[in-house]
């Protein structure tokens, strides 16, 4: 009886492990590692403290980062369009609340990362510190 309480008690816990990661499997995007700090008191990044903003930090990532203020909290995504390879034209830019790729004129949703073609946005992880926004991979 022994033996068949050690197996219920150790099979759960082979079931409940999880990365907790977000999957990014886009053949067009490389993995490149992100990890930025936004203090929202910066003027440069005091957009972000209200609902539907959303800010491009240039040079992270592959194309840069765009954060976004979904009012329950905060997402990150790469601005490299990700039905794309890279190209002069495979930046994103911000359009309200949406992303748009130059490239194929696709709008993806900065609330979700969706967009009508196969893969979505490229998105990072984001860790609130008081003031401070922690954007990694």
């Amino acid at each position: 009886m022994k033996k068949y309480a050690a197996f219920f008690f150790i099979i759960p816990l082979f079931f409940s492990c999880s990365d907790s990661g977000v999957k990014n499997t886009n053949p067009y995007l490389p993995n490149y590692s992100v990890l930025i700090d936004l203090n929202l008191n910066l003027p440069q990044y005091s957009d972000l403290k209200f609902v539907s903003n959303a800010v491009l930090i240039p040079e992270k990532g592959v194309r840069g980062v765009i954060v976004f203020n979904t009012g329950s909290g905060y997402n990150a995504f790469d601005a490299a369009c990700p039905n794309q390879a890279l190209s002069s034209c495979s930046t994103m830019t911000i359009k309200g609340i949406n992303a748009l790729c130059a490239c194929d004129n696709q709008e993806y949703s900065l609330f979700t990362g969706q967009g009508k073609l196969q893969y979505p946005m490229k998105q990072y992880r984001v860790q609130i510190n008081g003031d401070v926004l922690r954007v990694f991979n």
